[in-house]
């Protein structure tokens, strides 16, 4: 079995250097091959990838814009907010084509405050699709991947919009691209759901993406929690998953020293000095 492809998420680790530039180094020196930038407009898409060039760091998601600082979480799935999502998307298809990056994680924002989730959740999920079908049509132009990703309710984000893999799914199926495909965070997952042997098999046939972290403190995954990653790891092997298994975990003690559970993953898989 081919070993996994690790993806160093830049928006959590790395966080010792100071600039999304210093991190690409940083990853590549520690070893990664591939790294996620979460939102990385803050940098010129040229400068980013005359970085990614000089590591030579395969770029391989970010999230499209989130809309505003004071409590957006994206924007798909906001009522009468349709235009600023087709900006932020036209945005995130610019860099993606300047970093050459494949996929773009598209949030779907937040129920508002004060609204209880029964109430606006067809009128969101109406939204989400309409936004989701245009974003559709341009992204496979650019042959580039939407993703969306389910974050629980239930620690991290009490007011997000698309909360497990099963809504996800049913949304997916709604809008019928195979542009758009499922983000499936391992931590996310756990909180909401559990049962990640089955979920993991049941989804597989439409993930575009995993990430993880232990739970619940969502650190690096031999840190004390929950979930056995050597098993989980072996899983996705043995399901023969291709694609890129983001590190999205807050370093315990600093990314390199947190780092050990990647460099014996890489030694018992015979990989010597990266993830790829």
């Amino acid at each position: 079995m081919a070993p996994l492809r690790f993806a160093a998420n830049l928006a959590w680790l790395f966080q010792e250097k100071p600039t999304l530039p210093q991190r690409i180094e940083a990853a590549a020196q520690a070893g990664f091959r591939a790294a996620e930038l979460g939102a990385p407009y803050a940098c010129s898409a040229e400068e980013l990838r005359e970085a990614a060039d000089k590591a030579r760091l395969e770029l391989v998601l970010l999230n499209a814009p989130p809309g505003n600082q004071d409590g957006d979480r994206g924007l798909g799935a906001v009522p009468g907010r349709q235009h600023e999502f087709q900006e932020a998307l036209a945005l995130a298809v610019k860099y993606c084509k300047v970093l050459k990056c494949p996929r773009i994680h598209i949030m779907a924002g937040r129920i508002p405050l004060g609204a209880e989730r029964e109430e606006v959740s067809a009128e969101m999920e109406a939204t989400f699709i309409e936004n989701l079908r245009y974003a559709a049509d341009i992204l496979a132009q650019e042959k580039i991947t939407g993703l969306l990703e389910p974050i629980n309710s239930r620690i991290t984000d009490p007011r997000y919009f698309l909360t497990t893999p099963e809504q996800a799914a049913a949304i997916l199926k709604k809008v019928g691209s195979p542009s758009l495909k499922l983000q499936l965070d391992i931590f996310h997952c756990q909180i909401m759901d559990g049962n990640l042997t089955q979920n993991l098999e049941k989804y597989f046939p439409i993930i575009g993406h995993v990430q993880f972290a232990q739970v619940p403190g969502r650190h690096e995954p031999d840190s004390p929690g929950e979930l056995n990653f050597p098993y989980l790891f072996q899983l996705l092997e043995s399901m023969s998953y291709s694609g890129f298994v983001g590190c999205e975990y807050k370093p315990k003690e600093g990314t390199l020293k947190g780092l050990g559970w990647l460099h014996s993953y890489w030694k018992s898989h015979g990989v010597l000095d990266s993830g790829s």
